[in-house]
């Protein structure tokens, strides 16, 4: 095939699969079918399904399924799909990351728009650097904490990373501002405006939500995007040469591929094109060893020569190529961050006895260990959470936790017939229930206590009986009891005051997020009592 071919065909590729990526990331949410018969859902005959394929990119990435196997000795659905892309990075080369990677072909858009690097300085950027050392020392830390029990891999695994800081920051951010836009302009005093607000809105509504979505530490997510993305600035595809771990395994997958740069040292002029278009800094220019490991199989530089030096031909490797060059401290280094990171998850206490009791997770979760030797932080549960409870943790579930999702009541509460972050989870960490399971064992995530001393009933002898009315279990798990209570002015008054009966609280929370005491809620949820962990319970 002509090299303007491969180009094209890489291209074209990219573009497919960013867009799959794209609308995929767009349809992980509540479902708008008109089909879907919501009252067959409310009462638990039918459940609440996400009909596309959205779990695909992460069942593509071989460090998901490597990662579960060892961490949580499970073997998740779709792994075939990763294995499938190990076994044609051992016969192409790293195509995966030429041509479907998303996140890759973000970065080289980025490199490529108008290019802050040219001429001899695009060359330089484009020499290999012990920088590119450093993705396998990742790799190895990564992957031996995943072995000692502690799953980080989520944190820079490509398709997680996109995902994340795209459904947790990017969208939530433009959604916002684009919401703002459209009140200014429906409430402008120009008619056209104001026909025009009405329409984006309803095109821009299915894309970014039909309201505001706020994330936990979503300003920290998208700065994070951000530097990542403007390091292409200073280095094209920065974070596939230096930092990712998923491209650090292709490459030792890609020592033995049998498609392979051939080069013609007699043709070549020195033109320096080869380099200056390489996108992985794999030393494709005549007289140098070609870095197959680090080659992104974007077939530029057989594009780039003028004088047909370089082609890229099949053929069996005359020997195991080299290691990639780590560097024995790299190495040790890799080990032993890899082997610290499960004691350091630990020391925080956060898998001990005592722990936060605001650590609530989404229901249908494993036991904490095992839950953590599973989750991916993707943020796919809480993409898909239709109440926008389902945030990323920081500093409640320690470091072991860090961007695992927990539940925060002032956000919103868990829908009492909705199961979907278990539908969509991609490792098994929140396992698949239907809602007559959720309802009838029950599944409980946490248990409602009523602080008096805030309680406007108990404390201020004031009317009021909201979280009673909103609780969604039947029999109720909050009940009243009337008490007659002696009013400042000496008259005798009748209250109802709220109880809960811990039997039958789950522990949605939805009672948190309506009670209308400001500031701290005078009804609050604590993981006590799930039934997730015989060990965290109130009642004996």
């Amino acid at each position: 095939m002509k090299a303007k071919h491969l180009v094209w065909a890489r291209r074209i590729s990219q573009a497919f699969f960013l867009l799959l990526f794209l609308f995929l990331l767009i349809e992980s949410r509540l479902p708008q079918d008109i089909f879907v018969d919501y009252s067959l859902v409310f009462s638990a005959e039918q459940d609440l399904a996400l009909h596309q394929p959205i779990k695909f990119f992460f069942e593509l990435s071989p460090l998901v399924g490597l990662s579960s196997l060892v961490s949580g000795y499970r073997i998740i659905n779709g792994i075939l799909w990763g294995a499938g892309v190990l076994i044609l990075t051992v016969l192409l080369g790293r195509v995966f990351c030429g041509f479907v990677c998303p996140f890759g072909t973000i970065h080289h858009l980025v490199s490529w728009v108008k290019p802050s690097l040219k001429g001899d300085l695009m060359v330089k950027a484009n020499q290999k650097t012990r920088s590119q050392r450093i993705k396998y020392f990742v790799l190895i830390a990564l992957f031996v904490g995943a072995v000692m029990g502690l799953n980080m891999v989520g944190l820079l695994d490509p398709i997680s990373f996109l995902f994340r800081s795209l459904a947790l920051s990017v969208l939530p951010g433009v959604g916002v501002g684009l919401r703002a836009l459209f009140d200014v302009m429906a409430s402008s005093d120009i008619k056209v405006f104001n026909y025009l607000s009405y329409g984006a809105e309803v095109m821009a509504s299915p894309v970014f939500g039909y309201s505001d979505q706020a994330y936990q530490g979503a300003w920290f997510i998208g700065v994070l995007f951000l530097i990542i993305l403007f390091l292409n600035r200073i280095r094209p595809r920065f974070w596939c040469r230096t930092l990712c771990p998923l491209g650090a395994l292709l490459g030792l997958c890609a020592r033995v591929s049998i498609l392979r740069l051939e080069k013609d040292h007699d043709k070549c002029t020195n033109c320096q094109l080869c380099v200056k278009s390489c996108q992985g800094a794999a030393s494709p220019i005549p007289g140098e060893k070609w870095e197959n490991a680090e080659c992104l199989a974007c077939f530029n530089c057989f594009h780039a020569c003028p004088e047909n030096a370089l082609s890229f031909r099949f053929s069996w490797p005359p020997g195991l190529n080299p290691r990639p060059d780590m560097g024995r401290r790299a190495v040790l280094g890799g080990l032993v961050a890899g082997v610290s990171f499960p004691f350091l998850g630990r020391l925080d206490g956060q898998l001990s006895k005592v722990s936060d009791p605001r650590l609530i997770r989404p229901p249908g979760s494993l036991p904490e260990d095992d839950f953590l030797t599973l989750c991916q932080r993707c943020g796919l549960c809480m993409k898909a959470c239709p109440t926008n409870v389902i945030n990323p943790a920081f500093t409640e579930a320690g470091m072991a936790g860090f961007w695992t999702p927990r539940l925060i009541m002032t956000m919103g509460y868990c829908e009492y017939t909705c199961t979907l972050c278990g539908g969509v989870c991609p490792t098994g960490a929140i396992e698949n229930i239907s809602v007559k399971e959720k309802i009838r064992r029950p599944i409980k995530i946490g248990s409602a206590y009523v602080d008096r001393g805030r309680c406007l009933p108990w404390s201020g002898n004031a009317p009021c009986i909201v979280c009673e009315e909103h609780c969604p279990t039947s029999p109720k798990a909050i009940y009243l009891k009337e008490e007659r209570v002696i009013a400042p002015d000496g008259k005798t008054m009748a209250v109802q005051l709220p109880f809960v009966d811990l039997r039958k609280c789950t522990g949605c929370g939805i009672c948190e997020n309506k009670c209308p005491v400001m500031g701290l809620a005078a009804i609050r949820i604590i993981a006590a009592g799930e039934s997730r962990s015989l060990r965290n319970q109130i009642l004996l």
